[in-house]
């Protein structure tokens, strides 16, 4: 077997030394400037050399091969990728080192949708990132305005909610701290929730359903989930909330009391334009 050309041991050399001084000759160059710059910090001289001893450090780095070449970006589903890069500050050809992930994981969580980061620095060239992006859960109604919610009852803070007209609403001060119990538990009777139109939470303690934008159903503080099922029981074989009731009144486990409309005009009014007020009972 012939021996390899003289050029390519040399070559092969020389990579490893430049890997040498990428892997090792770096950490000591930076350990080293950091502490002759620190020791002359107390004084604006020494700030200012502190300053200029980090530039020409990361300066050598870059010139190393330590930039910014990748960002991976995982969990990102609404939030958009520029927001994203403008967060992190950094960008292809940027210094990896000067990019701190601390405070690109404080300022990837000031965004709307996204609930928590993770940023790492994956030497020598790649930006990793993991988003956990908020999930819209309802409308939330309550001072004369609608706000959209996450399952942890906090505002996802966004400027149109037409897209998201078809999620269901609460309202009431207390009722985005609560909606996530109740849609789980409208959730285990699905034909008869697809009917709710809106929660309305009444003294902090329990709610009123509004079905089919008509009736109102009241449920009780305690074992609501058990009234829930009854009701939607009682819908299946009686098919009671299609008679000519006004409010279902479930609060008492041994009965159910029914409100029908004392007067039915001939033509009933129909509208298009949204749902009607809810009533507080």
């Amino acid at each position: 077997m012939k021996a390899a050309p003289r050029h390519r041991r040399r070559s092969a050399f020389f990579g490893r030394v430049c890997r040498f001084g990428l892997w090792v000759g770096v950490p000591v160059l930076l350990a080293g400037g950091l502490y002759g710059a620190v020791l002359l910090s107390p004084s604006p001289l020494g700030q200012a050399a502190l300053q200029y001893t980090a530039d020409r450090m990361l300066d050598g780095t870059a010139r190393l091969g330590l930039v910014v070449a990748d960002i991976k970006v995982e969990g990102r589903e609404t939030t958009d990728r520029e927001t994203i890069l403008t967060a992190l500050g950094a960008g292809p050809g940027t210094p990896i080192l000067a990019m701190s992930p601390r405070r690109a994981k404080e300022q990837l969580e000031t965004l709307p949708w996204v609930r928590s980061a993770v940023v790492e620095r994956r030497l020598p060239d790649t930006l990793y990132v993991r988003l956990v992006e908020r999930k819209p859960l309802a409308l939330w109604q309550h001072g004369g305005k609608l706000e959209l919610i996450d399952r942890e009852g906090a505002v996802i803070p966004v400027a149109h909610l037409d897209r998201f007209a078809k999620l269901p609403m609460v309202v009431g001060e207390s009722a985005a701290s609560h909606a996530a119990d109740l849609l789980d538990m409208l959730a285990t009777e699905p034909d008869l929730a697809s009917r709710v139109s809106a929660a309305i939470r009444v003294g902090d303690r329990r709610w009123n359903l509004r079905i089919d934008n008509a009736i109102d159903v009241l449920l009780p503080g305690a074992a609501a989930a058990n009234a829930w099922t009854q009701l939607a029981r009682l819908e299946r074989s009686s098919a009671i909330l299609k008679r000519d009731v006004q409010v279902v009144d479930v609060r008492l486990p041994d009965r159910l009391v029914l409100r029908v409309n004392q007067e039915v005009p001939k033509e009933a009014p129909t509208s298009k334009k949204g749902r009607p007020p809810a009533k507080n009972t």
